[in-house]
């Protein structure tokens, strides 16, 4: 069956990565900071351009992403609304003052933003430039508001790599390059177990650091695509309001129909304090935003000419507007219902394909975000590679690498997504 000029199945010419990609692997060796670009002799390939769920390199080749470019084009690569709200903003007005002289946009996003709150409560919000951003932005407002630094996370949790978001995330080869940089004022609880928190607040205490708040990913992403058990997410709302804490979720992963509901919070109906918000918000360009409840917002003091937490591309009007299309597109498409589907269908599949497989410990997941648990980092790595090779882009998630991660755009067309399940399945054997 031909699949639609945005839904295509992989098409490879060369070997992977082709000529083209490793001549300019070559140069960005020599000009980008050693640390950035993983460049391997079977990575990377150099994208040339991207639509719907297909990705074209440098040298011709097509992909279908099962990545989502890490998990941000939820509502596809180069969504012709999207690019269009983009352009014709852009022509309007490139740049603004976000905090001095703001952009109509920007009113408009905010408000679209804050009607969206889980619960449907009175919000406010904080625009900002990325995921890290806005955890910073929350764990600011968590200390505004309760007098105390201490935060409860969680093992396994990615909350990004700025010094306040790093101190809160769980690798160690992440923070440990930077730990006489960091306040050392976040314990980290058993992923899954809400009652952990109380041991966490109590070694907390014994340094010194009074508990503020717990933050958490309703579904860890890079942590591995692990899934609580139910009942998790609403037994932190019970504790942290027992508690006096405030419930920071970050769905800078999760958000914006990526697991199956709007936030995925909301698969328990829980209502959090503050919200990170990034990635698939605009499916495409850098914006992220920090949405609280108006009473925990209110402890951030009233403008008088200098922004405590601000930046230069606040309230980007390119990113509004492009913000703002990305949700007309997920409510007009019907994205969100359609994640919850075929992500189920997609989780079943996988299960059922790869049970015999005994290199395989779990497949997991929900909605359109599914990890595939391999036995060794070794053997998610070759499954990654062996996807690459056959047209389909994979990432490793979890500590050591050694999940295959499936976050692909959530209008990918589900005999598609089982092919490619098919495939991991036949390499992986």
């Amino acid at each position: 069956m031909q699949k639609s000029p945005d839904q295509l199945r992989p098409s490879i010419a060369t070997d992977i990565p082709g000529p083209r990609s490793v001549e300019l692997a070559k140069r960005l060796g020599e000009v980008e900071s050693p640390n950035v670009t993983h460049l391997a002799p079977d990575a990377p390939i150099f994208w040339q351009r991207a639509q719907g769920v297909n990705v074209w390199d440098v040298d011709g080749n097509r992909f279908v992403d099962l990545s989502g470019a890490f998990g941000v084009a939820n509502a596809g690569h180069a969504h012709p609304e999207i690019v269009a709200a983009i352009a014709s903003q852009a022509t309007e007005l490139l740049h603004g003052m976000g905090d001095v002289h703001p952009s109509a946009v920007k009113v408009e996003l905010l408000e679209a933003l804050c009607a969206r709150f889980p619960g449907g409560g009175k919000a406010r919000a904080l625009l900002l430039s990325s995921g890290s951003d806005a955890v910073e932005a929350a764990l600011k407002t968590a200390l505004l508001a309760t007098g105390k630094p201490g935060v409860i996370a969680f093992e396994g949790g990615y909350h990004g790599l700025s010094l306040g978001a790093l101190d809160a995330t769980w690798r160690s080869d992440f923070r440990a390059p930077f730990d006489a940089r960091l306040p050392r004022a976040t314990g980290f609880a058993r992923f899954g177990e809400a009652d952990d928190v109380v041991r966490v607040r109590d070694e907390l205490a014994e340094h010194g650091v009074e508990t503020a708040a717990v933050l958490v990913e309703p579904v860890q992403g890079r942590g591995g695509e692990r899934v609580p058990p139910e009942g998790f997410l609403s037994a932190l709302r019970e504790r942290c309001d027992e508690e006096g804490w405030r419930l920071i979720a970050d769905e800078i992963y999760t958000g914006f129909g990526r697991t199956g509901r709007w936030f995925a919070c909301e698969h328990e109906a829980v209502e959090p304090d503050l919200l990170c918000v990034g990635k698939g918000l605009s499916s495409g360009m850098p914006i992220a935003a920090c949405i609280g409840r108006e009473t925990v917002m209110e402890a951030w003091p009233v403008s008088s000419g200098e922004a405590l937490h601000t930046q230069t591309f606040l309230g980007h009007p390119t990113g509004c507007a492009a913000a703002l299309a990305s949700l007309r597109v997920l409510e007009r498409e019907r994205l969100i219902e359609r994640s919850a589907e075929v992500g189920s269908n997609g989780l079943e599949h996988a299960r059922a394909s790869l049970a015999a497989t005994t290199q395989v410990s779990e497949v997991r997941g929900l909605g359109l975000m599914l990890g595939i648990e391999c036995r060794s980092a070794a053997v998610a790595h070759l499954g990654c590679m062996r996807a690459l090779e056959n047209g389909y882009i994979v990432l490793p998630s979890g500590e050591g690498g050694r999940v295959l991660s499936l976050t692909p755009p959530l209008t990918i067309d589900q005999d598609l997504l089982l092919e490619a399940i098919d495939l991991l399945a036949d390499v992986l054997a």
